[in-house]
């Protein structure tokens, strides 16, 4: 993880925690809304950090779910337990790249304001582009107990 500022959270019943580290100010970290009928449904806004970390540990084998829509290149990571929505994951050639709900985050971080964007409008390719620069890399996912 990296130590410059280091966020936690998880979803609701806390089957699902998520460590974020980066190096940038919380507040020069703009959320980004997307506008697709899914992130809207879940009032979902991302964080990532490029150079940052991001680990997301799960209890359970079965407690997390995946959702694909769309281009169906991303994954979105749902507590199958509480139904939340914690974060998207992205894999390609290069590693897995990652954004974390930022209304997951616990405490009064104090992020930048929320920026609204339009992955839907840009083609399969062109989003995979975008995400290899903009989310956060080699997002690693542990899985403990039964």
């Amino acid at each position: 993880m990296i130590d410059a500022t280091l966020v936690r959270g998880g979803c609701h019943c806390g089957r699902v925690r998520i460590e974020f580290g980066t190096e940038t100010s919380p507040a020069d970290i703009r959320p980004r809304a997307c506008d697709c009928s899914f992130c809207i449904k879940h009032g979902a806004s991302y964080i990532s950090d490029p150079h940052g970390s991001l680990r997301i540990d799960v209890q359970g084998q079965d407690t997390i779910s995946e959702y694909r829509q769309g281009s169906e290149s991303a994954r979105f990571l749902l507590c199958r337990c509480c139904g939340v929505l914690v974060a998207v994951v992205f894999d390609d050639d290069g590693g897995s790249y990652g954004a974390v709900n930022s209304r997951c985050i616990e405490g009064d971080v104090g992020f930048g304001s929320l920026q609204t964007v339009s992955p839907q409008r840009l083609a399969g390719e062109e989003k995979r582009s975008r995400w290899a620069t903009l989310w956060t890399p080699d997002v690693e996912i542990k899985v403990s107990g039964s």
